[in-house]
């Protein structure tokens, strides 16, 4: 036994406590818009469509900007990206609260999610560069951070929804303020070390069998994700509050299991195992939401416990496409993230017309038969990932498996 005193995960220098601020404001962007749906749609006369391609016009270009983040931060360096990333949020944050239409709200939210993308590729690894207590301690600071971020994000939004739907994207923009001096006054430049990548490294890491599978494969689960996150608070019939509420449950549930349940189920079978017992779950969570749908009880049973199962997920399928090649984290995660996304961006305004032509069940049965596809991908796809359950994560993939994972 080494004699060498333990240092305490929260005894971080604030430079560190700064970037995790600043990662639980950028997380709770995730459920933040959720509480609010309703009340825009109400109040901007728009229909559930055009009101779900908010999350499309983040997710897009989010997916999108992925291909060149690690090209730009490799080039400028991580302060200034996170900067970057930071004062684009508290932007459009500020421009959506200040909007008179749902085509503005979804042009802005575009910049909102160029924002997300430069930040979320540069967080991890500069909270690991900085912390004090090596990886280890510094990616349970990251969990930490990111886990209250999902959570919290959907409950703050129910909140200051209650008030007025500009509220939450007022709110963000002050917390964004505050992260963005924090960073910029306590987190130091220029003893970095920069491996410039370039641009089309992410486009041609797809060329590699294994990761292609691992992306289309996340397509398809996407659209289930972002199905029963998006569509889910118009058959809810909830106020702001009630929405947030939900969701709150939702976002636990989901950093509870990505953080602690999966590295559990992955220590006790492979990862490619773990996959295809709990993806057909998700399948079944999501045909029970749409067959309950109209009790209102039942469904924020099944979106509950529907986010445990997605977190269980987002970290097992990341981790997979971490380990999958011997690509860098940041190539590997750029690729797989600009594919899975355009899922998350179609899945909404799909569902939001599905229930306008057919009911609300159906946007469900559509979610579940997309995660079937996945599952069905990654079964016959099945000798390509042997790598994948073969090698041993390290901490900073499990790291990075939780930070792609959940930036959705």
């Amino acid at each position: 036994m080494s004699g060498a005193p333990t240092v305490s995960v929260w005894r971080q220098p604030m430079r560190v406590w700064a970037v995790a601020f600043a990662c639980v404001v950028a997380f709770m962007g995730i459920g933040l818009v959720d509480p609010i749906l309703p009340a825009i749609a109400e109040q901007l006369q728009a229909s559930p469509v055009e009101t779900e391609l908010l999350f499309t016009s983040y997710l897009l270009v989010t997916g999108l900007a992925m291909l060149i983040t690690s090209f730009v931060s490799s080039r400028i360096g991580a302060k200034a990206t996170l900067l970057i990333g930071l004062g684009l949020i508290l932007v459009f944050a500020l421009l959506c609260a200040l909007s008179g239409s749902v085509d503005a709200v979804i042009g802005f939210r575009a910049g909102w999610g160029l924002g997300n993308a430069l930040f979320i590729s540069t967080a991890l690894a500069t909270i690991v560069g900085a912390a004090s207590g090596g990886s280890g301690a510094a990616i349970v600071l990251y969990e930490a951070a990111l886990g209250l971020g999902i959570a919290i994000g959907p409950l703050l939004g129910g909140l200051l929804g209650s008030v007025s739907w500009r509220g939450p994207f007022f709110g963000v923009a002050l917390l964004m303020a505050i992260a963005f001096i924090g960073v910029s006054v306590l987190l130091r430049g220029g003893d970095e070390k920069r491996v410039p990548t370039r641009l089309g490294d992410p486009i041609r890491a797809l060329g590699r069998p294994a990761l292609a599978l691992l992306a289309v494969a996340a397509l398809f689960y996407n659209i289930g994700f972002f199905v029963l996150l998006a569509f889910s608070p118009f058959p809810l019939g909830f106020d702001a509050l009630g929405i947030g509420l939900t969701f709150f449950g939702w976002g636990l549930a989901l950093a509870i299991s990505s953080v602690w349940v999966a590295p559990v189920l992955t220590r006790r079978m492979s990862r490619t195992t773990t996959l295809l017992a709990v993806l057909p779950l998700l399948a079944l969570d999501l045909v029970a939401a749409g067959l309950f749908v109209q009790t209102p009880a039942a469904l924020v049973a099944f979106i509950v416990a529907g986010g445990f199962v997605l977190g269980i997920v987002n970290t097992v399928l990341t981790e997979s496409v971490m380990e999958a090649t011997d690509l860098p984290r940041s190539v590997a995660s750029s690729a797989y993230s600009a594919v899975r996304f355009l899922g998350g961006a179609a899945a909404p305004p799909i569902a939001a017309l599905l229930w306008h032509l057919y009911g609300p069940t159906v946007p469900y049965l559509f979610a579940a038969a997309s995660v079937v596809i996945a599952v069905i991908v990654i079964a016959f796809g099945r000798s390509r990932l042997v790598v994948a359950d073969t090698r041993e994560a390290d901490a900073a993939d499990q790291g990075a498996a939780v930070l792609v994972g959940d930036a959705a």
